[in-house]
């Protein structure tokens, strides 16, 4: 038999024991306490997987559909693996978010989500290590850092986006973006010139894709054949490899330093410092520092990108947000606490997020155990729950007009009541003790590009051209690509 015919009959082998093995997995955990809970898309164990691919695909209407007819209640959609229950309604989210991680875990579910056993060669989701050194370094020197973060960016707009007249410069914007954000937040992991590599961005970027895809897909694979799948498809490993390689050099300048001079040097960094020096960097790196790799300029790019989307669709808002920028930066300069006084920058930030935000289900959960909600429905052990977004942001009661992009709807709240809206009420980063660690990082940057932008360019779509149709993958908002016009502000 040919070597070709060969690799084509097994490959149909094994879609033909996915698709098995998921019928069968559905059919059997049919539990009664899931018929009970109202359905979007179709509840029959064969059908339900044509609306597990329609979610990938048609998220966002789904999910509204699901707030509409149940808030405040609770809903499913076919996940492929399992029965994905959502809670739309504050007092079921309450529940979600008060639950402890030994009955709704996020650990266990990141796990069968990313599939890291085999993905990344038994690298652990124990990201303990990270979230520290974001809670206790990054994010107590953000003020200290933020001058770097300013500079790299302003430096990154100007190589990526070369102006050399007042004629306009077509941009492919979210690959640009990416390669921006990237950049500027490994200034503050890796340091010049590393984060300047244009290889070192790639490795970074298409880890971040890799991790996620290939997670997917082997999560979908029977146990049996996860090893053999894994080896065929995952390049991660070897990815992983060549970060250390990247990194190498600059670790063992650190580990050098520390034995010279013990914790405290004239030129140590505030934010890459190394907490712990092990026998082997190969180990400290794969344990401590990959493991994060996938935060660096995904997830923001896009995030952005639906920012400026949203901005140029809108070409009111720009004066009067350059206006603030000008009026800020004139008494503060830029710094950090320039870019808190920029209300209004913020506020279009915040609406955007609520309007389009890139993640559907900000807050998810893998039940260990049977949960019961404070309606008195229970669902069983292995259920997913969610938490989607829509359940807060078009809720009318907290949102009037929850349809209508107001870009200035959260800077008016401010002065009206001098407050914005409490964190259970914005679920762009999540909710309750596990909400991301890197978010005042995260908006502090996105900030500060935005208003820089504003402040340096006149922005606008090509001729004919308007905000680009989005995609729906895993519970992900993605903005579609578009090029975006780019010239030296005139006025």
């Amino acid at each position: 038999m040919p070597a070709d015919e060969f690799t084509l009959k097994v490959s149909f082998l094994m879609g033909f024991l996915v698709l098995l093995s998921l019928f069968l997995g559905r059919y059997f955990r049919r539990d009664p306490m899931l018929d009970a809970i109202p359905t979007i898309g179709f509840s029959n164990p064969i059908l339900s997987y044509l609306s597990a691919v329609q979610f990938n695909f048609d998220g966002v209407r789904m999910l509204r559909d699901g707030c509409e007819k149940t808030r405040p209640g609770l809903f499913k959609i076919a996940n492929f693996r399992r029965w994905m229950v959502l809670a739309a309604g504050s007092e079921l989210i309450e529940d979600v978010r008060k639950a402890p991680d030994g009955v709704l875990s996020i650990v266990e579910l990141a796990i069968e989500l990313l599939q890291p056993e085999y993905t990344l060669d038994a690298l652990n989701m124990d990201d303990s290590f990270q979230t520290d050194v974001i809670r206790s370094k990054l994010t107590q020197n953000i003020a200290v850092t933020f001058k770097e973060v300013r500079e790299e960016l302003f430096m990154a707009m100007d190589d990526f986006i070369p102006m050399s007249s007042d004629e306009w410069v077509k941009v492919p914007i979210l690959e640009t973006l990416q390669r921006v954000i990237c950049r500027t937040t490994n200034r503050i992991f890796v340091g010049v010139p590393l984060c300047r590599d244009y290889d070192y961005q790639t490795l970074n970027l298409t880890f971040a894709v890799n991790f996620t895809k290939f997670g997917m897909i082997i999560s979908m694979v029977p146990k049996p054949l996860k090893l053999i799948v894994s080896r065929m498809l995952s390049n991660l490993p070897s990815q992983i490899q060549q970060e250390i390689e990247f990194i190498r050099p600059m670790v063992e300048e650190r580990f050098a330093k520390m034995e010279e001079y013990g914790d405290d040097w004239d030129d140590k960094p505030v934010c890459r410092t190394i907490i712990s020096v092990p026998a082997s960097l190969d180990s400290w790196f794969t344990e401590r520092y990959a493991h994060a790799a996938d935060e660096r300029g995904q997830g923001s790019g896009e995030a952005f990108a639906q920012v400026l989307y949203r901005l140029l669709a809108n070409p009111e808002y720009i004066e009067p947000l350059r206006q603030e920028v000008n009026a800020v930066t004139a008494e503060e300069g830029w710094t950090k606490a320039g870019i808190d006084k920029m209300y209004k920058i913020d506020s279009f930030l915040r609406e955007t997020q609520r309007a389009d935000g890139f993640n559907l289900l900000p807050f998810s959960r893998l039940a260990l155990r049977p949960f019961t909600f404070s309606n008195g429905v229970t669902v069983p052990a292995g259920t997913l729950i969610a938490i989607p977004a829509c359940a807060t942001h078009t809720d009318e009661r907290i949102y009037p007009n929850p349809d209508g992009f107001d870009g200035f709807r959260f800077s008016k709240l401010r002065e009206s009541i001098k407050r914005c809206p409490a964190s259970s009420e914005h679920l762009a980063f999540g909710l309750g003790r596990h909400t991301c660690p890197g978010r005042f990082f995260a908006v502090n940057e996105l900030k500060a590009l935005f208003a820089h932008i504003v402040a340096t360019y006149d922005v606008k779509f090509e001729e004919g051209k308007g905000v680009p149709r989005e995609l729906c993958i895993a519970g992900m908002r993605l903005p579609g690509k578009a090029n975006v016009l780019f010239r030296t502000r005139q006025k």
